[in-house]
């Protein structure tokens, strides 16, 4: 089905051709559209055109209502103040857009692909292998998943990368450990669960830690095993191909219950640009991007200096030959620009590492890795705070297990469900509690502006009321329930009828959806959705308060009320599945 124009686009562009029809001199020009409380919409474009072109700007906003073609859309204009137009559209035109929404059964509610898409490289979800994920680990993966959605259903091509911590010195540690004390890992990958698996390499790694700092002899032979890895030594090789597996079964543990898809072909470590990081070294050393600095090879920027007024350098090679994160990051660049074409490459990464992006970035544009037609993002996110604004951590002052919170939040959410099922078995309180605890985990983090930090209040998270994903989901729950009861009666649209207050606002907000996606896809914010989805729920509220539905005064009335419930319960559910939350029938 072709997209459906939004109300507000019309009510544009008719602005927009009475605006230049009566300064013809101007151009085009925007009417500055916006909602108001004071009509449906609000046009406060003419002033600063009227003094661009030095006219009276009350006689120009009567001018361009004179010359507005209103048709069956748009029932009233008036000029207000110095020259606002404030219009209200008809309550015919209201029903049909929705209706044309509602006709569209490929389920995207006549929201347009991009008209231009391109492809967008995304960086998420980047735990390390052999440690366990924790809090810190929530909001990559989160945000990245949402967008990813948002991005793919706008039509973008995307592609997903997981750029997990699979190299360094501390495989050294481990592959040594676990070499001179072969019987600490002898189960099989397969026969343990991804939490299991873990706990193994968790206890693995804190023992071999122990060793690797009270013993020099051990810290030794750790650092030559590090250069066997590095040199392809197969039997090391094999090694530190166990210790990925196992944390790979983990990690899909841990997706699984935060509901998230992750394919393993997505996941490309550090170790999987290996065999470009020499190539990257020459070819920046080269083109005098990178120069030897005490035996290392730096990148130094003008306008990035330490404290003691120096300046402070990307280090892309160690003075010992070692490779830092630099040389992986630029290899990355250089597969995701040439190999896999992207247009755009994000990276939803803590705003605690911007500025050695920001050399990244900036350094990969001096090589012309990073041309005009390719930009490069990081979408910089907070930290998770406990309930006393401090970083989130356990009372014994560890950072708290991501599973843990995850368990946590599902315990709290199945009780919820619990006190409120009237006729759900204790399987179907537990799909439910474990939907509505994910779902409380995910929005209070995408509901809140990626740049921002947030506090993580389980009580707050699965309440009823205010901005939670529980109240969304109980909007969605309650318009299933009244649909069930609606017996012979079905939603059908009747634009004929007039429409309550309470009607109107609810179908305006259900028909800016798609402008809202627009917006949240191309600015990377699912905060906006969120904000938009606790809108609309909000204006369900107010409708099912003020307009009987099964007990409105004609058959007509209650088709179109049930048609205003479902169109707002399929935007609910597309928008929540958007943010990868779902949505239950019955809660």
């Amino acid at each position: 089905m072709a997209s459906v124009t939004s109300l507000s686009d019309s009510v544009h562009q008719r602005l927009a051709a009475a605006l230049s029809a009566a300064l013809p001199q101007a151009g085009s020009a925007d009417p500055l559209l916006r909602r108001s409380d004071r009509a449906d919409f609000q046009a406060n474009g003419i002033l600063a055109l009227a003094k661009k072109e030095k006219a009276n700007p009350r006689e120009l906003a009567t001018q361009v209502v004179s010359g507005v073609e209103s048709g069956e859309l748009i029932k009233d204009v008036e000029v207000s103040g110095p020259g606002f137009l404030n219009i209200t559209l008809t309550d015919r035109a209201i029903t049909e857009n929705l209706a044309a929404r509602y006709a569209d059964d490929t389920g995207r509610l006549g929201v347009p692909h991009a008209e231009q898409p391109g492809t967008t490289v995304i960086d998420y979800a980047q735990p390390n292998v052999a440690k366990e994920m924790h809090v810190g680990h929530l909001r990559s993966a989160v945000i990245g998943d949402a967008v990813v959605k948002l991005l793919e259903f706008t039509g973008e091509n995307v592609v997903r990368r997981h750029h997990i911590g699979d190299w360094g010195t501390q495989f050294g540690m481990l592959i040594q450990y676990l070499e001179e004390h072969p019987h600490e890992l002898d189960h099989k990958a397969d026969e343990v669960s991804g939490e299991e698996a873990m706990s193994n390499l968790d206890r693995l790694y804190k023992a071999a830690r122990k060793l690797f700092d009270a013993d020099e002899e051990f810290k030794t032979r750790a650092r030559r095993r590090v250069v066997d890895l590095q040199a392809g030594d197969p039997q090391t090789v094999a090694m530190w191909q166990k210790f990925v597996d196992e944390s790979k079964i983990y990690f899909f543990s841990v997706f699984e219950k935060l509901d998230m898809e992750i394919r393993d072909a997505d996941i490309v470590g550090e170790s999987g640009y290996n065999d470009m990081l020499a190539e990257t070294c020459r070819l920046l050393e080269e083109s005098g991007v990178a120069v030897r600095s005490e035996g290392a090879l730096c990148v130094f920027f003008d306008d990035i200096k330490g404290p003691d007024g120096n300046p402070v350098p990307l280090i892309v090679q160690k003075s010992d030959g070692g490779y830092g994160y630099a040389a992986t990051d630029l290899s990355a660049i250089r597969d995701r620009v040439f190999n896999l074409k992207a247009n755009s490459i994000i990276y939803v990464v803590d705003a605690r590492q911007s500025l050695h992006f920001k050399m990244v970035f900036e350094t990969a544009r001096k090589a012309g890795w990073l041309g005009d037609d390719v930009k490069a993002y990081q979408l910089a996110f907070g930290t998770v705070l406990g309930k006393d604004g401090k970083p989130f951590k356990t009372r014994e002052g560890e950072t708290v297990r991501l599973v843990d919170l995850l368990d946590e939040a599902i315990d709290r959410a199945s009780a919820v469900v619990r006190e409120k099922a009237q006729d759900l078995s204790e399987e179907e309180i537990a799909e439910r509690g474990t939907q509505v605890g994910v779902g409380a985990v995910k929005y209070a983090d995408l509901s809140t502006s990626a740049n921002r930090d947030y506090k993580f209040d389980l009580d707050q998270m699965v309440s009823l009321n205010g901005d939670t994903s529980v109240y969304l989901q109980y909007a969605y729950a309650r318009i299933q329930s009244i649909l069930r009861k609606a017996g012979a009666s079905r939603p059908a649209a009747h634009p004929e009828l007039e429409l309550h207050e309470a009607e109107r606002a609810l179908g305006l907000h259900a028909d800016s959806f798609a402008a809202t996606v627009a917006e949240a896809a191309t600015e990377y914010a699912p905060h906006k959705l969120a904000a938009y989805l606790y809108q609309l729920a909000s204006f369900y509220t107010t409708f099912y308060d003020k307009c009987p539905v099964l007990k409105a005064e004609t058959q007509e009335q209650i088709e179109n009320r049930l048609f205003l419930c479902d169109v707002t319960a399929r935007t609910l559910h597309r928008g929540m599945d958007l943010l990868g939350i779902r949505t239950p029938e019955r809660l």
